[in-house]
Protein backbone atom coordinates (compact mmCIF):
# COMPACT_ATOMS: atom_id res chain seq x y z
CA UNK A 1 0.00 0.00 0.00
CA UNK A 2 2.88 2.37 0.82
CA UNK A 3 4.34 1.76 -2.64
CA UNK A 4 1.05 2.62 -4.27
CA UNK A 5 0.76 5.88 -2.34
CA UNK A 6 4.38 6.80 -3.03
CA UNK A 7 3.89 6.07 -6.73
CA UNK A 8 0.78 8.24 -6.84
CA UNK A 9 2.57 11.13 -5.06
CA UNK A 10 5.54 10.79 -7.40
CA UNK A 11 3.34 10.83 -10.51
CA UNK A 12 1.34 13.80 -9.23
CA UNK A 13 4.54 15.73 -8.53
CA UNK A 14 5.90 15.08 -11.99
CA UNK A 15 2.60 15.99 -13.66
CA UNK A 16 2.20 19.24 -11.73
CA UNK A 17 5.81 20.34 -12.24
CA UNK A 18 5.74 20.05 -16.04
CA UNK A 19 5.50 23.30 -17.96
CA UNK A 20 5.25 24.14 -21.62
CA UNK A 21 7.65 26.60 -23.21
CA UNK A 22 4.77 29.02 -23.71
CA UNK A 23 3.42 28.98 -20.13
CA UNK A 24 5.31 32.11 -19.02
CA UNK A 25 5.28 34.16 -22.21
CA UNK A 26 5.01 37.93 -22.09
CA UNK A 27 5.45 38.59 -25.82
CA UNK A 28 4.85 37.19 -29.28
CA UNK A 29 7.93 35.24 -30.40
CA UNK A 30 8.76 35.15 -34.12
CA UNK A 31 11.68 33.55 -35.90
CA UNK A 32 12.66 33.54 -39.57
CA UNK A 33 13.26 30.54 -41.79
CA UNK A 34 15.21 31.22 -44.97
CA UNK A 35 13.18 29.23 -47.51
CA UNK A 36 15.10 30.68 -50.46
CA UNK A 37 18.32 29.71 -52.19
CA UNK A 38 19.92 33.03 -51.23
CA UNK A 39 22.05 33.81 -48.20
CA UNK A 40 20.27 36.52 -46.21
CA UNK A 41 22.93 38.92 -44.94
CA UNK A 42 20.30 40.67 -42.86
CA UNK A 43 16.54 40.53 -42.32
CA UNK A 44 14.65 43.39 -40.70
CA UNK A 45 11.28 42.27 -39.32
CA UNK A 46 8.87 45.10 -38.59
CA UNK A 47 10.20 47.48 -35.98
CA UNK A 48 12.47 44.93 -34.28
CA UNK A 49 15.42 46.60 -32.56
CA UNK A 50 18.02 44.40 -34.22
CA UNK A 51 18.01 42.78 -37.64
CA UNK A 52 18.61 39.07 -38.03
CA UNK A 53 21.99 38.48 -39.63
CA UNK A 54 23.75 35.76 -41.63
CA UNK A 55 20.88 33.37 -42.37
CA UNK A 56 21.77 30.61 -44.82
CA UNK A 57 19.23 28.75 -46.97
CA UNK A 58 16.99 26.39 -44.91
CA UNK A 59 18.29 27.86 -41.62
CA UNK A 60 16.21 29.31 -38.79
CA UNK A 61 16.97 32.43 -36.79
CA UNK A 62 16.55 32.76 -33.04
CA UNK A 63 13.18 34.00 -31.86
CA UNK A 64 12.62 37.74 -31.54
CA UNK A 65 10.05 39.14 -29.11
CA UNK A 66 7.31 41.53 -30.24
CA UNK A 67 4.65 43.29 -28.18
CA UNK A 68 2.26 43.14 -31.14
CA UNK A 69 2.58 41.08 -34.32
CA UNK A 70 0.40 39.77 -37.11
CA UNK A 71 0.45 36.88 -39.59
CA UNK A 72 2.53 39.12 -41.86
CA UNK A 73 4.86 42.07 -41.36
CA UNK A 74 7.18 44.55 -43.01
CA UNK A 75 10.22 42.55 -44.11
CA UNK A 76 13.44 43.88 -45.62
CA UNK A 77 16.03 41.34 -46.74
CA UNK A 78 19.56 42.23 -47.76
CA UNK A 79 21.46 39.66 -49.79
CA UNK A 80 24.73 40.85 -51.24
CA UNK A 81 23.99 44.12 -53.05
CA UNK A 82 20.28 43.31 -53.43
CA UNK A 83 17.50 44.55 -51.15
CA UNK A 84 14.11 42.80 -51.18
CA UNK A 85 11.10 44.29 -49.40
CA UNK A 86 7.66 43.10 -48.36
CA UNK A 87 5.65 46.20 -47.50
CA UNK A 88 2.16 45.65 -46.04
CA UNK A 89 -0.27 48.47 -46.72
CA UNK A 90 -1.86 48.38 -43.26
CA UNK A 91 -3.13 46.05 -40.55
CA UNK A 92 -6.70 47.41 -40.47
CA UNK A 93 -9.09 44.58 -39.63
CA UNK A 94 -6.27 42.21 -38.70
CA UNK A 95 -6.26 40.44 -35.36
CA UNK A 96 -2.97 40.59 -33.42
CA UNK A 97 -1.35 37.23 -32.74
CA UNK A 98 -1.81 35.76 -29.27
CA UNK A 99 1.29 35.10 -27.18
CA UNK A 100 3.12 32.14 -28.65
CA UNK A 101 5.84 30.95 -31.00
CA UNK A 102 5.63 31.54 -34.75
CA UNK A 103 7.79 31.33 -37.87
CA UNK A 104 7.85 33.54 -40.94
CA UNK A 105 9.17 31.38 -43.78
CA UNK A 106 10.68 33.78 -46.31
CA UNK A 107 11.37 33.11 -49.96
CA UNK A 108 12.43 35.44 -52.76
CA UNK A 109 11.16 34.82 -56.30
CA UNK A 110 13.20 35.25 -59.48
CA UNK A 111 11.50 38.63 -59.94
CA UNK A 112 12.53 39.80 -56.43
CA UNK A 113 9.14 39.39 -54.75
CA UNK A 114 9.28 38.41 -51.07
CA UNK A 115 6.93 35.56 -50.18
CA UNK A 116 5.98 35.06 -46.54
CA UNK A 117 4.45 31.84 -45.25
CA UNK A 118 3.14 32.07 -41.69
CA UNK A 119 3.64 28.98 -39.47
CA UNK A 120 2.43 28.35 -35.92
CA UNK A 121 5.18 26.55 -33.99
Amino acid sequence: MKRCILLMVFLATITLSCTDRDDDLVAVNIRIKNASELVFDSVQVGEAEDPITALNPDDYSDYQEFETAYTYAFIQITSGEEIFTLQPIDFVGETPLPLGFYTYELDVTDTGEVLLTFVID
